[in-house]
């Protein structure tokens, strides 16, 4: 998988400054951990997430 291959997670909780997101294609993966201040503004648990070029976008 290249470095900048689309990604999609699922906001599976959010923590303070943090979002903890889990990707789509591996439930068994660790949550990842990404600062709130990098993600969209209306982020909430439960929204679908695609990272791409370095960015997160809504699905």
């Amino acid at each position: 998988m290249g470095m900048f291959d689309a990604v999609d997670y699922i906001v599976r909780e959010l923590d303070g400054d943090y979002a903890l997101l889990q990707r789509l294609d591996d439930p068994n993966a660790d949550l990842k951990p990404v600062a709130r201040a990098l993600l969209p503004d209306s982020v909430s648990e439960g929204t679908r997430l695609r990272y791409e070029m370095m960015e997160y976008e809504i699905l």
